[in-house]
């Protein structure tokens, strides 16, 4: 997969950009606040329909305008898509793919990425919402239905809720949970048996980077933790058991749940745990060797979309190049060239690349690239 075209009209600081991509690597140049992100950005949002840098979508529109697109044309399989995006002030953005209007939930899926910034290097160490983050945007990019899944679970952790608060104020409602617990119970288990497979795919891609990258020095692990269930699961477990799991442990912990007026276990609770040679990382590992597993994720995550999709995803570096030492860099480098993934960079100092035939380098100053 590789984008061939950006246009940008009214996008944050860009009035009009139209520019020409390269299937290798793609860097833009720039000091800080000039627009680099920017274009990251607009991809990552083509890709999902969401900003990893804000919910409100009006922060997307250039200043005093009231409306902006993106327009990315891409290749897939060897054939050439257009993805449109429409946004108004107020309103809710518009989507269109090769002349037809579609769904948010038709989305994901189209336009596959990775996005590494610096915040990912918090991705270990940091709080595990950004780890289940993580696990389902990858898992949304490859299956709708997946995605369509987690925003059902989410509706019905609200509804459930919701009547929990409620149930606290007026006991007699409790019998509504029942049917509550019946849904929710499905649409966990979904979540997590899919959740159980991709983390397994992942740790053994994920090992396999690492000992590259650590010249087999460190082994490392990827687990996935239910809450309430502090032991890793066996893979051999089948949906019908994780759907009278939830049914049972949602009735054990049903009075706490009223008690506190929320859901104490499911799939918006559970945790990935990293070990390196079976130590717990977050808690011991040094500050290298989670920056080293953080990569060896993302390596990871690259193999595990192409093996699902047939073709690497479009991989998106924000400003991170930076905040990798020599080694890792390289390494990173020396792997996306040799597997000839599509990469768009930002950066600061174009000192940290070399220049080769597989690179292109974008000027970035104040809205305008060249």
């Amino acid at each position: 997969m590789n984008i061939k075209n950006i246009t940008l009209h009214n996008y944050r600081n860009y009035k009009d950009l139209d520019i020409d991509l390269i299937p290798n690597i793609n860097i833009f140049i720039g000091y800080n606040a000039q627009g680099k992100t920017n274009i990251i950005e607009a991809v990552r949002f083509a890709s999902i329909g969401i900003s990893h840098r804000t919910r409100n979508d009006n922060d997307l529109i250039y200043w005093q305008e009231n409306e902006a697109n993106i327009n990315i044309k891409f290749s897939k399989i060897d054939i050439t898509s257009t993805l449109k995006i429409f946004l108004k002030r107020n309103q809710r953005k518009q989507l269109n793919f090769n002349g037809e209007n579609i769904k948010q939930k038709e989305l994901p899926g189209l336009l596959t990425m990775i996005l590494f910034s610096p915040e990912d290097l918090m991705l270990i160490k940091g709080s595990p919402v950004l780890r289940r983050r993580f696990l389902d945007i990858e898992l949304s990019q490859i299956s709708l239905i997946y995605y369509n899944q987690l925003v059902q679970y989410n509706k019905i952790l609200l509804q459930r809720n919701n009547l929990l608060k409620k149930i606290k104020e007026n006991n007699k409602l409790i019998s509504m949970l029942d049917m509550w617990d019946e849904q929710f119970a499905k649409s966990a288990a979904f979540i997590v048996d899919k959740r159980l497979k991709s983390v397994d795919k992942l740790n053994k891609l994920a090992n396999n980077a690492h000992n590259y990258i650590s010249k087999n020095q460190e082994n490392l692990e990827v687990k996935y933790i239910m809450n309430k269930n502090n032991a890793n699961l066996s893979l051999d477990i089948t949906y019908e058991e994780l759907y009278t799991y939830y049914i049972n442990a949602l009735n054990k912990f049903r009075k706490n749940d009223i008690f506190k007026g929320s859901t104490s276990i499911g799939p918006h609770r559970d945790d990935i745990y990293f070990f390196i040679n079976n130590v717990d990382l977050k808690s011991f590992g040094s500050q290298g060797q989670q920056r080293s597993s953080v990569l060896s994720l993302k390596l990871a995550e690259l193999t595990f979309l192409k093996n699902e999709t047939g073709e690497y995803p479009i991989l998106l570096l924000d400003d991170v190049m930076s905040e990798l030492d020599n080694n890792r860099r390289n390494s990173l480098l020396d792997y996306i060239q040799a597997k000839n993934i599509q990469t768009l960079i930002t950066a600061t100092d174009k000192s940290l690349f070399s220049v080769n035939n597989k690179s292109k380098f974008f000027i970035v100053n104040k809205g305008i690239v060249s």
